[in-house]
Order: C-alpha cells, then sequence, then structure tokens
C-alpha cells in the first residue's frame, strides 16, 4: 500500500510484516502530525489516505498479535490527530482552472472577513469602537474602527475601519435584527423585483434590499468614512466590503455604488449567506463592474436559496451574481466535521453547487467557518454605549447614532445625498 505525505509523494511501502507495518505507520504519525503543526493547508488526498490506512491496519490480520491496548492507543492518536487538523476554520479547497485575469478565491481572507462580519452584531458600542468586544480578536486584532453607523429607525449597523496588515478600509454590515431570523426568511419567499436600477437597462432588483443601503444613513455615512480614511491613508489603500445575509445584501450594493458612482477600482466584495437580490440583468451587470465578489455559502443554508430562482423563467426571475465559494460539511465517522470548499463557475447559479442540495437550514445561515453570526439576541435592537466615546459620538434628527473619530467639536451636516427612490418600501 502507498501513503502519500502532505506534498503528494510517496511516503512509505507497507509490506506485509509486523515490523514493517510498525515502522511506516510510526513514520506516517510524525509526519503527519509535524504538518498539522507547521501547515496550514494540507493535502486532502493525504487526509483521508491517512484515514484509509488507519482503519486498514486497525482491521488488518497482521495487527491481530498487539495487544488490544496498543491498538488503543493508536485509534486515539489517530483521532486526535485529525480533530486537531479539522479544528475551526480548517477547510479543504477544491481549486478549478480559471482564466488567467479572474480573480482568486482567497481562503485565510475569507477566514479574517468572516470574523469582522461576525464583530458587526455586537450592541456594545464601547467595546465595539475601541475594537475590544469579545470578537475583536484572532486575524482582525490591531483594526482601526473609523465610524460606526446604527440607523435606529430602520435596525441597521455597520462600520468602516481600517486593517493594516489588509491594506484595506473593511466596511461591515450586520444582518436582519429586528424580526425572527425565522419570520424573515419566510418574507424573502415573496419579495418581488420591483425596482429598476439606476441607469442599467432591464437590471430589475428588490425594492427593499436596494433601499436598506441607498435611502437610509448608512450610504452618506459609509462613503464620508472611506473618504477620510483614503485622505489619511493614502488613495492607494483597498476596500474590502462584507457582510451577512440581509448585510450581504447592502455589502453587494455597496460594493457596486463604490465602483459606479464613486469611481473607486480596487474594491472586493465577499459576502456570507447572501439572499438574491436581483434578476440575471443585474447579475450581469454585477459580475462586469464588480468582478472581485465572492459570495460564501454554507452547506444547506436556506438564505442564499432566496428569493427563489425558477429555472424555466431565467430573465423573470431572481439571479445570484458570481462567484459563489460552496462550503459543503463533510462528516467522517460522525466524529469529524470538516468543509469542503468549491469555487464554483461563472453563472452565478452553478446546480453542483448549494443549488445540487435542498437549502432548509438556519443553523448553517447562523456559522461560517465556525464563526457565530447572530446578534447576542433577536428581535432586538437595542444599543449599549458608554460615557466614554459620548465625546465621539453624534445624533441626527432621527436618533440615528453616529460614532466617528473626527473632530466632535465640528458641526457634521447631515449629507443630501439619499435617493429618493423606494423610500416608502423601507
Amino acid at each position: 500500500m502507498l501513503i502519500e505525505d502532505e506534498t503528494g509523494n510517496h511516503l512509505k511501502k507497507i509490506n506485509n510484516n509486523n515490523n514493517n507495518i510498525r515502522i511506516s505507520s510510526a513514520f506516517l504519525h510524525s509526519r503527519f502530525a509535524i504538518a498539522i503543526i507547521y501547515q496550514r493547508k494540507i493535502n486532502l488526498r493525504s487526509v483521508l489516505s491517512y484515514i484509509r490506512v488507519w482503519f486498514a491496519l486497525l482491521s488488518s490480520s497482521v495487527l491481530s498479535g498487539w495487544k488490544m491496548e496498543h491498538k488503543r492507543w493508536v485509534l486515539l492518536l489517530a483521532i486526535f490527530a485529525c480533530l486537531l487538523f479539522f479544528s475551526r476554520g480548517r477547510v479543504a479547497v477544491l481549486k478549478w482552472e480559471t482564466d488567467d485575469d479572474s480573480p482568486v478565491y482567497n481562503h485565510t481572507l475569507a477566514l479574517t472577513l468572516v470574523e469582522y462580519t461576525s464583530a458587526v452584531y455586537m450592541s456594545d458600542l464601547t467595546e465595539l469602537f475601541t475594537w475590544t468586544c469579545e470578537r475583536c480578536n484572532g486575524l482582525t486584532k490591531g483594526f482601526q474602527v473609523i465610524e460606526i453607523i446604527v440607523d435606529i429607525e430602520h435596525c441597521l449597523q455597520g462600520y468602516v475601519g481600517v486593517a493594516k496588515d489588509l491594506n484595506a478600509i473593511v466596511i461591515a454590515f450586520r444582518g436582519t435584527q429586528e424580526h425572527s431570523i425565522q419570520n424573515w426568511v419566510s418574507d424573502l419567499f415573496w419579495k418581488q423585483l420591483d425596482l429598476n436600477y439606476p441607469d442599467m437597462p432591464d437590471a430589475m432588483v428588490h425594492h427593499g434590499f436596494y433601499s436598506a443601503y441607498h435611502n437610509t444613513t448608512v450610504r452618506p455615512a459609509v462613503l464620508g468614512a472611506v473618504k477620510r480614511a483614503k485622505k489619511f491613508y493614502g488613495e492607494n489603500i483597498k476596500i474590502m466590503v462584507t457582510g451577512h445575509s440581509m448585510g450581504g445584501a447592502m455589502a453587494a450594493f455597496c460594493g457596486l455604488d463604490l465602483v459606479v458612482n464613486e469611481g473607486y477600482e480596487d474594491v472586493q466584495v465577499m459576502t456570507f449567506g447572501q439572499p438574491r437580490i436581483g434578476n440575471a440583468a443585474f447579475a450581469s451587470y454585477y459580475s462586469l463592474l464588480v468582478p472581485n465578489t465572492f459570495r460564501i455559502t454554507h452547506d444547506r443554508d436556506i438564505v442564499p436559496h432566496l428569493p427563489p430562482f425558477f429555472y424555466l423563467f431565467p430573465q423573470k426571475t431572481y439571479h445570484h451574481f458570481p462567484t459563489e465559494v460552496w462550503v459543503r460539511d463533510l462528516s467522517i465517522l460522525k466524529i469529524v466535521r470538516i468543509g469542503i470548499e468549491k469555487v464554483c463557475d461563472n453563472t452565478g447559479e452553478d446546480p453542483t453547487c448549494c443549488r445540487s442540495v435542498m437549502g432548509s437550514s438556519i443553523s448553517d445561515h447562523l456559522t461560517y467557518f465556525g464563526v457565530e453570526l447572530m446578534g447576542e439576541t433577536w428581535r432586538q435592537c437595542s444599543i449599549v454605549m458608554g460615557e466614554e466615546v459620548e465625546s465621539y459620538s453624534r445624533r441626527d434628527s432621527k436618533g440615528n447614532i453616529f460614532l466617528s473619530w473626527t473632530d466632535p467639536s465640528v458641526e457634521v451636516t447631515e449629507m443630501n445625498t439619499l435617493s429618493t427612490i423606494g423610500v416608502s418600501s423601507m
């Protein structure tokens, strides 16, 4: 039997005698353990080979002379190694051939942005503003918040800041919080394509999704914060926009707005569990204008399946824009759960990705890469803000809250840049 190490090379040939099996298995243990500890990625084939070999060893007649105690320790060691490898955030990436100029999916960046997306759900604005919340660590350590926006009227929240390690401005939007997730998902079934996207012939989007970003206090606050960051950190700094669920829809509209209306070029969008937001014509425009976009979907997450896609009426129905990255959960012996990432095709509706399964899970919607994407409580838009950050805050005439590093002594005039389209449908 041939075993391959983490580089894909043949590791050791196991012969049918006791000594060789013991030597080979010990060598396999050590090499695999080293790979687990010191490398972030391991060839999936070597992992599966490792598991298959150990089952063959444990069941072979050659090992019949081993003491039961030795077998037990071997099995425990094998399980421990697998559990260590497939701990939080571990996935195997299935790579497909793409055009040379196509954006490349970055797994490590996805792990980072999902943490930024998780943090935006925090209701303690003091901890969020100072980046000391329980979710403000790990891969996001050292992040500098520039602005927090809380739209009390529509129960929306987002922030803008700078991640120096990414050389990027990060914009994150919170998902739905006003209603229970079950009720919100039920409402998604009936969302209609009822708004022509400005200056895009035949492009239709849903009124509410569009308005959540364009016709609230969110847009002017975000654009103002981005301009301040660009002025301070330089025009060459990138922009990354992220969000989960409804926040993913807002992130998509924000990314498009930054490119089309603000003229920014280096814009990347990565969303998690995002619903469909427009028709095929809109998806086509979007993919051309914001090509560096990845929609992460998790196994049987119900939200990416909504509003429904009707295969027989592709021009009259909702249609996702590319590129989807489907994280499929696989179970090994009902002990270890791993994620297999598949970078899908450029249609936006790859039938071999999340559309290949029945989207029925709310729990899959609330966890991505082992990270919780939900608030402390549902049906509440409550916030907590300490006195130490009051001097950085301001409120508009509707009670919406802004926390900003701008000089609080300078009066900030509300920007009159809200679109008049769709206001009544919020």
